[in-house]
């Protein structure tokens, strides 16, 4: 158990204030560059995500509660997340010029602190279960925060903050997925039925991301070398989450 709680921190690190520290380095990158490579990494998040959900998520949460109620919990949470990002609570914006992302860069902040606190508490509950399962869920977590936090980044300037404040204040809202993940581990024993549901709702809260806020932003270019290399990268993506899956002990 020692060793789990060893993992939830390091990846919950990585995940949460990882992620944001590495938006600065990013930003240090010369911009045509950079708009390469924010496609490419938004194409192998959907990978990482999707093979996260059904490979990893899904199948553990129908082997505790069985295929119906991890399916109404899967369809469950894909309904309350799209209610979420209506309200803009969660939403997970990859383009930096996003117009609904500028409406409130405050609500920004809250959502993003929600959205990670449940990040910890996947990573956890997923460790908790076995180290293979919790590096594949984290490999999908981190995969989308980079270009998420970049799109935060740009919400935050664009609404009068500045860089030093911007980029404080996306480490203080990612810092609760490390909050979570300790949390989620010394309180197992209390949360533990909610393990099933949490790990559904967290396939749902994938499946969502990769459908509907970064498979329409690949479709922005067209061409048939953009078409081999976004879905060589979700392949990419897919079989990162097999191998670890079946590989790493």
């Amino acid at each position: 158990m020692e060793s789990a709680l060893f993992y939830i921190v390091l990846f919950s690190i990585l995940s949460g204030l990882g992620s944001v520290s590495l938006v600065g380095l990013v930003l240090l990158i010369p911009t045509d560059f950079r708009k390469v490579l924010l496609p490419c990494l938004v194409s192998y998040a959907v990978g990482t995500l999707l093979g996260a959900a059904f490979i990893g998520m899904l199948p553990r949460a129908t082997e505790l509660i069985g295929p119906k109620p991890a399916a109404y919990n899967l369809l469950a949470g894909f309904i309350a997340f799209f209610i979420l990002e209506k309200l803009l609570l969660w939403r997970h914006c990859h383009v930096p010029e996003c117009k609904t992302h500028k409406a409130s860069a405050n609500l920004i902040l809250i959502g993003d602190g929600l959205h990670n606190f449940i990040d910890g508490l996947v990573i956890a509950s997923a460790f908790l279960i076995s180290v293979p399962l919790g590096i594949a869920t984290s490999i999908a977590i981190i995969g989308h925060e980079l270009p998420q936090e970049l799109g935060d980044f740009a919400v935050l300037l664009d609404g009068g903050f500045s860089k030093k404040k911007a980029l404080f204040y996306n480490l203080l809202s990612s810092s609760t997925t490390l909050v979570a993940g300790v949390l989620g581990y010394y309180f197992f024993d209390s949360i533990r039925w909610l393990q099933p549901y949490i790990l559904s709702y967290a396939a749902a809260s994938f499946i969502y991301i990769a459908v509907a806020d970064l498979v329409p932003g690949l479709h922005g270019k067209a061409g048939i070398k953009t078409l081999i290399r976004q879905t060589a990268l979700i392949i990419l993506g897919i079989f990162t989450i097999i191998f670890i899956s079946n590989h790493v002990h």
